[in-house]
């Protein structure tokens, strides 16, 4: 489904408290559940910790820690649609991406570029794998 390997594409990827997540698909034939560690790995999409619905969905990432998401379709979480995110304490850097450097300057402006940065990057990534 999509052909992209989800976790191989979040494993060289900085999210930091504050970073924003945007998924978007068809609503038709998706959804975004945020799940549990033990029903990420089961595939389990029947006690979600929040269901996202909109087809346009931008999570906050409001807690250090592992977050995790799947497509509650059936079959979709089993063919690799489902996410592990590492979520990070807000430092007052860039983060070491890929990314052409900012013309702002200062802590908040990096922090905002960063922000705006992951939005674009978790779009393109949703855009290329969640969407038909």
């Amino acid at each position: 489904m999509g052909g992209v390997d989800y976790q191989d594409w979040s494993a060289d990827k900085n999210f930091h408290v504050g970073d924003v997540l945007v998924f978007n698909y068809n609503i038709q034939f998706h959804n975004v559940k945020q799940v549990t560690s033990q029903d990420f790995e089961a595939c389990n999409a029947t006690s979600p910790v929040a269901t996202y619905t909109n087809g346009s969905d931008a999570i906050n990432l409001e807690r250090i820690g592992h977050v995790y998401f799947i497509c509650g379709f059936p079959g979709h979480c089993q063919a690799g649609q489902r996410i592990e995110i590492l979520v990070s304490p807000v430092t007052s850097s860039p983060s070491p991406a890929h990314w052409p450097s900012s013309s702002r300057s200062g802590a908040s402006s990096d922090l905002y570029s960063n922000k705006l940065r992951w939005t674009l990057s978790v779009l393109a990534f949703c855009l290329s794998g969640f969407a038909y």
